[in-house]
């Protein structure tokens, strides 16, 4: 047989698109062409696999003329999960192998020269694809590819180490069987930071307690040492369980950078860039189209310490996904979606010198430099988080006498509690809520509403402000198990929105 069709993925986005690899042996000159859009990776395949072949005891058809073809031709290609497919073609295009089940598979996998097996990223996003086309293959992959992929339930996922064990049952009148792969096991999570090991700082505990009930951004704005970061590197602990679903789309987006770990599995993610990060590198970008920061955070949270030091265009390009949940990169020749559903929370000093509020050292700094280092974050961009505190500098022999506060478990508890309350209610988070259904779903007292509408004009609130401070009250009213949102309450949510004091 001089042609053979081997099915394979592609990564297109966070889509694994369907790929035909076609293999055709021809009289002629002896070559070996590779064409469908092929980046530099792929086009390195010809060498990789011509060493695995002979390496692995194999032959390979030096006298002939070798063309493949990766099909659809405009979707592009990139890395060296198309080796194994190439590998398997020219087997049975040259009659090694048994060509008709080899239609019965999907299969990706990077060789080495010595005919090894290597994982490939995107393992998760290729089984999903199956399941969500209700295809009938079964998917090959490396061993350690496999186990990933079989995370996705109702899908044949076969495992394999070298190239050699799949010839063995691939070869004609051969009922070697291929290796089910098992999922990866569940690994015991490692112990997270505790709530407890702050001691004081109530009120900014409160604040990130409705935070995770109402799923909502937060910016701390304080002097060093008085606890944001800790603060916010223990979000991730109070906030519900994912679910498997959820666990599902977290795993396939880490496993589409190949930063997929089994011991994270169903752990929400904890993402924090360095300051000089790029808008890219947030948002996502690059040739071909990769996720960044909003998209691997997917279902977790992304802090942002040093948030006034961030590039400016950054944090603006951070913008339209906090409020659509999407991220849609455009680029001349395609385009490519990620999902961008991060909660985000940042931290930051009040001014240049970082002083400002601080009992004990003395603010050098004059108000133009205070207003220019807060102006780094633009209107727009601060009417997009939910809630703005200010965290005070407690003094060591205060902070010696304090009593040890709640665990972490604990108020997760609280938080899981208010959180189904929300969901029993309307569905989603309150932070979620769309605008249209506010009406419906806040049942703020008229005193309440009455409050707001005098601070709304005092503050100078925006439409986008003004929803902002009512799904925040919904929040601390599902807190209190409160079936309307207090007057109190409402003044609580407010309160919770001015933490820069040069505005």
């Amino acid at each position: 047989m001089s042609l053979a069709i081997v099915h394979s993925r592609a990564l297109d986005g966070l889509n694994a698109s369907a790929v035909s690899v076609e293999v055709h042996l021809a009289n002629g000159l002896p070559s070996f062409t590779l064409v469908g859009l092929a980046e530099t990776e792929v086009k390195e395949s010809r060498e990789r696999v011509r060493a695995a072949l002979q390496n692995s005891g194999l032959s390979f058809p030096h006298n002939k003329r070798i063309i493949v073809n990766l099909a659809p031709a405009e979707l592009p290609k990139e890395g060296g999960r198309f080796d194994l497919p190439i590998a398997l073609g020219l087997l049975a295009a040259s009659d090694q192998i048994d060509a008709a089940r080899l239609n019965g598979f999907e299969c990706a996998g990077e060789l080495s020269l010595g005919g090894e097996l290597r994982p490939v990223r995107g393992a998760l996003a290729m089984s999903l694809a199956l399941r969500q086309e209700q295809s009938k293959r079964s998917l090959i992959l490396p061993e350690a590819s496999a186990a990933e992929a079989a995370l996705v339930a109702g899908i044949e996922v076969l495992g394999a180490a070298h190239l050699l064990d799949l010839v063995a049952a691939l070869v004609p009148g051969s009922d070697a069987p291929l290796r089910h792969a098992s999922p990866l096991p569940r690994v015991k999570a490692a112990a997270q930071p505790d709530l407890s090991d702050i001691k004081g700082q109530l009120g900014a505990k409160r604040a990130l307690e409705i935070a995770a009930i109402g799923e909502h951004s937060l910016l701390m704005i304080g002097p060093p040492g008085t606890g944001k970061s800790m603060l916010a590197q223990r979000l991730a602990g109070l906030l519900p369980p994912m679910t498997d679903e959820e666990a599902l789309e977290s795993a396939s987006v880490l496993s589409l950078a190949g930063q997929f770990e089994s011991s994270r599995w169903g752990q929400r993610s904890l993402r924090s860039p360095h300051h000089s990060a790029s808008s890219v590198a947030l948002v996502g970008g690059g040739a071909p189209p990769r996720p960044g920061e909003i998209s691997l955070a997917l279902h977790g949270v992304l802090f942002l310490d040093e948030l006034a030091e961030f590039n400016r265009a950054a944090l603006e390009a951070l913008r339209e996904p906090m409020e659509t949940g999407r991220i849609l990169i455009s680029r001349a020749a395609r385009q490519a979606e990620f999902p961008a559903r991060f909660q985000l929370v940042a931290a930051m000093n009040p001014c240049p010198c970082g002083q400002l509020g601080n009992p004990l050292t003395f603010c050098r700094c004059s108000p133009d430099q205070i207003a220019r280092y807060q102006g780094r974050l633009s209107g727009p961009f601060l009417d997009r988080i939910d809630m703005l505190i200010e965290i005070p500098m407690i003094r060591p022999t205060e902070l010696a006498a304090i009593a040890i506060g709640e665990s972490s478990p604990v108020v997760a508890d609280r938080v899981a509690l208010a959180r189904e309350r929300a969901l029993v209610r309307q569905g989603c988070s309150n932070a979620r809520l769309a605008a249209q259904d506010l009406d419906q779903h806040i049942h703020a007292e008229p005193a309440a509403q009455a409050f707001l509408q005098k601070a709304a004009g005092q503050l100078g609130l925006s439409a986008r402000g003004y929803h902002r401070l009512l799904r925040v009250a919904r929040s601390i009213a599902d807190r209190e198990d409160s079936a309307a949102v207090t007057q109190v309450q409402m003044a609580e949510a407010i309160q919770l929105r001015r933490g820069l004091r040069a505005n």
